[in-house]
């Protein structure tokens, strides 16, 4: 059973060695492939001493494989992709004017037949812009004679800089230099290696692709151009518009033969509004009204200055240039000073800036929160009292020391700019926060660390010293205050705010015998407003920060009719209305005791078997209403349904208001 006839040993010349199966020799026999095997099979089996497919292949003992494998094919085209790789990414441009509906596929196609030679052509639809990679100065030049200029539908097609790339390569290097401590190459340099500068054409593309963007204003508010009154007007139609669309929709999704609710079959007499519209109410304060801005850093419309402001596009436009924002006039003025002053120190920091495109560098963002003193809203001139600045860095690769010698120089330019300018400026908090991710939206949970502030800490305590550097502001909606933390949500228009919620009261026909649910109360802003107003307060809170910020508000105003959980509007609004409600059942259910380290903030308050009564005698002192209101301002995923469906009282949605 040992024996066979090797047919392909014997004519082989390897006598008798080819009647005995032999062991499998890995360093020779299978280092090449089987032609007969991938052709039409081989009748030696195991006993062949080429390799029957990939999964018996082995490398050569020069590090090679067959070259007629997927292996070695693979590593090659994995080895050409790289250095097309490198080499487009000095030779990478954008294509403007380009069709919107054109695919990607459409634009290899047309690029072809005008005779374009390319490495690479991304394009989305929806997009007036694609990027282009290209192997050689040689290629990107011929290419640039064919495209600019060329007539595409209405338009020309205009070849330009893709702006982020710019600096891409000088900013390895800041890196590098500062960590090594030498100097920085300067900013503004005439464009040296820059492969479009030679004829003058890259500058002018570059300025002609950010002509749509160039105006801050147009960006960051686009009905800064019209009149108040205008714009009032504007999003009053835009409103109505959207309310006719929500009744057509409604009305579409009901099933035939159905009886529509009384409010959708009076539509029709309302002109199509599913309900009263009573306008838009107007803002007390409508410039500098923001107590919350945050501002990118990068580079500038020339890609050289470093820039503290607002992003004039987005990335997927091909925009990622930075614009001061000097001409927004929903910023105040001390964040404008205070901007100006940052991108004063970041300018001559060694440290790169953010780059979006390859997610590198240092000083990421700066976010500016600012408290107002006291007073109603109809006092627009309230001044600014305190201020925090919150600068966001990506520390990966910069040393622990050399992070806090940038921090210490960063809080003393901005305390001198602080107290050197006329009239002083707030400084009450400044804070780093690391973030790594590639996108600024920071999670919870990332670092903040309150940085001292030399000279100031004594004027924010009486004279006294801080044990600790502070890391909050406070502010005020109408007489309440407010503690403010880095990441606390806070409504951006303070005036606004108070008049929105004290409508929302009005609506809702608040009274002594009124219980108020705050349901997603977050730092219990409108709980905390209205309390006055009504018997009691409940705030339902997912996040636990925020429920204790909201219950260190209700005790820093001294309010005590305020009660606040942590948990799922929807899993806790049942059981509080079994013990709050006036006709809700005299015992609420009976269930096991809850676990150890529950209790209110998880919203499961059930009672023990063993502390029955006591706990009973407690909830019959617990005031009853029979006018239960709920006041809602959800997140953007909206309410749960339960919460909509299985409640019994009415929901003023105040982000409808």
């Amino acid at each position: 059973m040992g024996r066979r006839v090797g047919r392909r040993g014997r004519m082989g010349g390897e006598g008798e060695e080819g009647f005995v199966k032999r062991p499998a020799n890995p360093a020779i026999a299978k280092t090449s492939l089987c032609s007969y095997f991938r052709k039409k099979g081989c009748n030696h089996g195991e006993n062949c001493k080429f390799a029957h497919g990939e999964s018996e292949l082995q490398m050569r003992p020069d590090g090679t494989w067959d070259p007629t494998s997927e292996r070695c094919k693979k590593k090659e085209e994995t080895e050409e992709g790289e250095d097309a790789k490198g080499d487009e990414s000095r030779y990478r441009k954008c294509l403007v004017n380009v069709p919107m509906n054109w695919s990607q596929q459409k634009l290899k196609s047309f690029l072809d037949q005008n005779g374009v030679r390319y490495s690479s052509a991304q394009k989305r639809k929806s997009m007036k812009v694609c990027f282009m990679g290209f192997n050689s100065q040689e290629q990107l030049s011929k290419s640039a004679e064919i495209l600019d200029g060329m007539p595409c539908g209405n338009k020309r097609l205009k070849l330009a800089d893709v702006l982020p790339r710019a600096w891409e390569q000088k900013a390895v290097g800041v890196t590098e230099a500062a960590l090594a401590g030498d100097k920085e190459e300067e900013d503004n340099n005439d464009g040296e290696d820059n492969p479009m500068v030679e004829d003058g054409s890259g500058d002018e593309n570059e300025k002609k692709t950010l002509e749509p963007y160039r105006n801050v204003t147009q960006v960051v508010t686009p009905l800064a151009d019209l009149s108040y009154e205008d714009q009032l007007a504007k999003k009053k139609e835009e409103i109505i518009q959207i309310l006719k669309r929500l009744a057509r929709n409604i009305r579409k999704g009901c099933p035939s033969g159905m009886l529509l609710p009384d409010w959708l079959a009076a539509a029709k007499d309302r002109e199509g509004l599913p309900c009263e519209f009573e306008g838009i109410l107007p803002s007390p304060v409508v410039e500098g009204y923001r107590n919350k801005c945050e501002f990118a850093i990068g580079l500038g419309p020339d890609g050289k200055n470093r820039v503290v402001g607002f992003q004039l596009g987005s990335f997927r436009e091909g925009i990622n240039a930075v614009a001061e924002p000097g001409e927004c006039r929903n910023v105040s003025s001390v964040a404008l000073n205070f901007v100006a002053a940052f991108q004063t120190f970041i300018r001559a920091s060694k440290l790169p800036v953010w780059n979006k495109t390859d997610n590198t560098g240092f000083w990421r963002m700066l976010t500016i929160r600012e408290g107002r003193e006291p007073g109603s809203v109809d006092e627009i001139g309230k001044e600014i009292a305190e201020v925090m600045l919150v600068v966001q860095v990506c520390p990966t690769g910069v040393p622990e020391d050399r992070a806090k010698e940038e921090y210490s120089k960063m809080a003393k330019a901005l305390v001198e700019a602080a107290t050197t300018a006329t009239p002083q400026l707030p400084l009450t908090a400044l804070l780093v926060q690391e973030h790594v991710g590639v996108s600024n939206s920071a999670p919870a949970d990332c670092p903040l660390h309150a940085l001292p502030l030399p000279g100031l800490e004594e004027i924010h305590n009486s004279g006294k010293p801080l044990d600790e550097p502070l890391a909050h502001i406070h502010d005020y909606i109408g007489t309440s205050k407010f503690r403010i933390s880095p990441t606390a949500f806070f409504q951006v228009n303070s005036a606004g705010a108070e008049k929105l919620y004290s409508l929302a009261g009005d609506w809702a026909a608040l009274g002594p015998d009124t219980l108020l649910f705050d349901v997603c109360c977050g730092t219990g802003a409108i709980g905390l407003t209205l309390a006055k107003r009504v018997g009691m307060v409940v705030g339902i809170e997912m996040n636990a920060s925020a429920v204790a910020d909201a219950q260190l508000n209700a005790d820093l105003n001294g309010i005590k009719n305020c009660r606040f959980i942590c948990g799922k509007a929807e899993d806790v609004i049942s059981k509080l209305l079994k013990e709050y409600a006036i006709d809700g059942p005299d015992e609420p259910e009976q269930t096991a005791a809850p676990e150890a380290g529950k209790g209110e903030e998880g919203g499961d308050e059930q009672a023990s078997p063993v502390v029955e009564g006591s706990v009973k005698q407690e909830e019959d002192k617990r005031p009853r209403f029979k006018n239960i209101v709920a006041i809602v301002d959800p997140p953007r995923v909206g309410l749960h349904h339960v919460v909509s469906k299985g409640s019994c009282f009415p929901l003023i949605l105040c982000s409808v208001i």
